[in-house]
């Protein structure tokens, strides 16, 4: 995210606050600032999703933070009490953060919002692993779903957020929040490939 924070935030200047980038920016570095001083040898695979979901509400103004952090929060709760996370357990966890970002934001896929790369990722991840992928192959293919799907947002007019006040103005423009969608699966699968390493 800090990486591509400018990015995000030129994205984002087009047809929204121009604060996405400098706002994820911010979240996440409280995020890994948190996860470094809570870490603990033997906690559940839910724990750091929550921690950080409430460090993200708590930090991270508009939009973005209550959504990402909906979605951490749901993962966390779809994978409390598991020590191991393969690649079912991914998919439960993701369809369970899908599932929440979808009623929190009162949003569907093809409204331009970030459901648009984070439902295509899923069920990327989905596909691979039903026939046969390793789990960091089909965290790569729902990395390249999420890519497509954040480049697909450009020609759609914005149906929810401060986007949707431009109607089709907003044609011609990647939606910011699945930009960054993509953004972070795409660390997922960096993340996954360095375990594997």
């Amino acid at each position: 995210v800090r990486e591509h924070k400018d990015e995000l935030t030129a994205l984002d200047s087009a047809i929204g606050d121009a604060d996405h980038g400098t706002n994820l920016d911010r979240g996440f570095a409280a995020v890994v600032q948190t996860l470094q001083e809570s870490r603990t040898e033997h906690e559940d695979a839910g724990s750091p999703l929550t921690s950080a979901a409430k460090t993200l509400i708590n930090t991270v103004g508009g939009a973005s933070g209550v959504l990402y952090g909906t979605a951490l929060l749901r993962m966390g709760t779809a994978l409390a009490g598991k020590t191991t996370v393969g690649g079912d357990e991914l998919v439960a966890a993701l369809d369970a953060a899908a599932a929440g970002i979808a009623a929190r934001g009162r949003s569907t896929v093809g409204e331009k919002t970030m459901l648009d790369a984070f439902v295509p990722a899923v069920d990327a991840l989905r596909q691979a692993l039903a026939h046969g992928a390793t789990l960091g192959a089909a965290v790569e293919e729902a990395t390249l779903a999420a890519e497509q799907g954040a480049e697909a947002t450009v020609p759609l007019v914005a149906g929810k957020g401060r986007a949707a006040n431009l109607g089709p103005r907003s044609i011609g423009h990647k939606d910011p929040g699945a930009a960054s969608t993509a953004l972070l699966f795409r660390a997922l699968a960096t993340a996954i490939s360095g375990a594997a390493a």
